[in-house]
């Protein structure tokens, strides 16, 4: 009984969180960011981890500068490494773990193309390439892979970034991105 309480508060928590989303897809993005604000809040830097990694992911969205977008890119990431398999299967609609990485390291190369960092771009394009596999032969995966191809090959006709800070540093360090159009793969759900 106490699970099924549980599961349906993060139901309830996703629903809000897709709420908010909707309204910055419709254009209100400060009622937006509002909102997910108030629900970070409500669910906590060690909250549930499917609902920081989808808050992370899509309050990235809503940031005007590339490093609050980078900042919470990182958090998305973060919580993306802390969710299980079986946490996700509670979730209506879930998606395997693994194929969260392709987009999660796609949006922190794209970040660290605006903040003119190609090393550490060229070095997510790689994570987010080695993860692709984990997607499906749908709509998605096939946005993200082509978002992936788009923002490679704007990456390849950068400089080499010599002395960029966060070279060829790990996961969850220095690591980041903020959206786009032209760069950024479809946010869908995490």
């Amino acid at each position: 009984m106490e699970k099924q309480r549980e599961q349906a508060a993060g139901d309830a928590m996703m629903s809000r969180i897709g709420q908010a989303v909707m309204l910055h897809h419709g254009g209100d993005r400060e009622e937006a960011q509002g909102r997910l604000l108030g629900l970070w809040a409500e669910i906590g830097e060690d909250g549930d981890a499917l609902h920081r990694c989808t808050l992370a992911h899509y309050m990235a969205d809503t940031q005007d500068d590339p490093s609050d977008e980078l900042a919470w890119d990182l958090r998305a990431l973060s919580a993306a490494d802390s969710l299980t398999q079986e946490r996700l299967s509670e979730h209506e609609g879930s998606l395997a773990v693994r194929a969260f990485y392709p987009s999660l390291h796609l949006n922190l190369a794209a970040d660290y193309v605006k903040l003119d960092r190609p090393a550490a771009a060229r070095s997510h394009l790689a994570r987010a390439r080695a993860a692709a596999g984990a997607l499906g032969d749908d709509g998605y995966g096939d946005g993200v892979r082509a978002a992936l191809t788009r923002l490679e090959e704007k990456v390849a006709g950068m400089g080499a970034g010599a002395g960029e800070p966060g070279d060829g540093g790990g996961v969850g360090r220095d690591d980041g991105w903020s959206g786009g159009e032209p760069l950024g793969p479809p946010r869908s759900g995490g």
